[in-house]
């Protein structure tokens, strides 16, 4: 036997059989729709779910991070105003993710995430009819921290494309369909980046016919790629020399200047999306150790927001003659935010806060309200609602009001995996999803 067989052999001995007591989310599917694809590389075994006696598909489209708008807001509506004590039914279970922090996008009832199985990364496609694995991808080597081990990024969807970034840097463009590898980027190899010291965080952006993405390297901090071929089409320097942090992009047009912002290791930077050109640099809610909320904009205004005693910024920007200038709105040190996410809801900023649930208004960044609820967590809005997760457990129901913190239900979900639920909740056809490292749990907000 060769040796490079012999290493594959090896490799196939220590993938294990995970979850067999799933419960999918919808009925069973038709037999010409339970045609199972095959896997491109070898992948863990997932068992066969228990279909649940709940019979509406998750058939909204959750294409990404943060959501269809890239703003951490579902469209969901005529969700439950408040939770029963015991909370919103559990209404399905689906095993076999493995070990991360990655979220699910959804499209055609198929979550698509990505998770540490044994020593390796794989991009995975799960039924969340059947419970199925339906294909799997080996994106590398398994990705092992302190803090928590496994991918980070959560995958886009694109048509019948699948976009996923691994911890480890890997960039991979699948078939949806089938999960072969169509184009492979790796950011530490090709463009010079540097892993940051909990890993590449990232969920990558499309932006028309290109996959934004942020190495970080040496005249590389943003990179723009065709998403057909993953063939470079710019690359944007910092003048600064900006590292990665762990932060995701997102796209704004402001006076006609459409416009890539990005919070990186130190800052938060503009560059033009025609062809890379550097914009705009602000520090003021920057910190030194770990950046890692996406922004939120609206109009000409852009929030960011980090802990570690920094706070929050709101910058507004005026675009003329293709150039854009950032100049700072308002600083605030309320806002201590590390990881867990911003909503921007009618003229307010939702923050997950080190200790608290936080409301400032935008304009001004006057404090409206503070509240320990939860405790330090993450957040989405969905239906005039923040569903907020503690890193702890416990979920809570929060109204979207200025007004004071009103709080309409909370519930603790089972089968805690002892880690942190840095994993941020997801509000799609009316069902709430929490991921917990290797399990998906499923419930119903609309009290069927």
């Amino acid at each position: 036997m060769s040796a490079r067989r012999l290493v594959r052999f090896l490799h196939l001995l220590v993938v294990v059989h995970l979850s067999t007591q799933s419960h999918a989310f919808a009925v069973p599917p038709t037999k010409a729709s339970a045609k199972k694809p095959a896997s491109q590389k070898p992948a863990p075994r997932v068992g066969k779910a228990k279909v649940s006696s709940y019979e509406e598909p998750v058939k909204a489209a959750w294409t990404q991070f943060l959501g269809p708008g890239r703003d951490n807001r579902s469209p969901d509506t005529g969700l439950l105003k408040t939770w029963p004590l015991e909370g919103p039914r559990l209404v399905g279970t689906l095993g076999g993710l493995g070990i991360g922090f990655s979220n699910i996008a959804i499209a055609d009832d198929i979550a698509y995430t990505m998770g540490n199985h044994g020593e390796r990364e794989y991009v995975l496609a799960l039924s969340l009819v059947s419970g199925e694995r339906l294909w799997s991808y080996d994106n590398g080597p398994a990705y092992h921290n302190g803090y928590g081990d496994g991918p980070r990024g959560t995958p886009v969807i694109d048509g019948d494309r699948l976009y996923a970034l691994g911890a480890n840097g890997d960039l991979v463009c699948l078939d949806r369909t089938e999960g072969a590898d169509l184009w492979h980027r790796n950011f530490l190899k090709d463009f010079g980046g540097v892993l940051p010291h909990w890993g590449i965080g990232e969920s990558v952006l499309i932006d028309g016919d290109r996959v934004i993405c942020t190495p970080g390297g040496n005249g590389a901090t943003i990179v723009a790629l065709n998403k057909m071929t993953g063939e470079t089409v710019w690359k944007s320097a910092s003048p600064q020399g900006d590292r990665a942090g762990y932060s995701s992009a997102i796209a704004v047009t402001v006076g006609g200047v459409r416009q890539f912002v990005q919070y990186t290791a130190s800052s938060t930077i503009g560059v033009r999306a025609a062809d890379g050109k550097f914009l705009w640099r602000d520090t003021s809610s920057a910190n030194g150790t770990a950046n890692c909320c996406a922004a939120v904009a609206v109009d000409d205004m852009v929030v960011t927001a980090s802990g570690y005693a920094k706070g929050g910024s709101m910058l507004r920007l005026t675009s003329t003659a293709d150039e854009t200038t950032a100049t700072l709105g308002w600083h605030s040190n309320d806002m201590q935010v590390q990881h867990g996410g911003l909503v921007l809801f009618a003229g307010h900023i939702y923050a997950a806060n080190e200790q608290a649930l936080v409301c400032v208004e935008l304009k001004t960044g006057k404090m409206k309200w503070k509240a320990r609820s939860v405790g330090k967590g993450s957040l989405t809005y969905a239906d005039g609602r923040l569903v907020v997760r503690s890193e702890d457990g416990p979920i809570a129901l929060v109204e979207a009001t200025p007004e004071g913190y009103k709080e309409l239900g909370r519930f603790i979900p089972p089968d805690r995996s002892g880690s942190k639920s840095w994993t941020y909740p997801v509000v799609a056809s009316g069902k709430l999803l929490v991921r917990d490292q290797d399990l998906l749990l499923g419930y119903d907000l609309r009290g069927n």
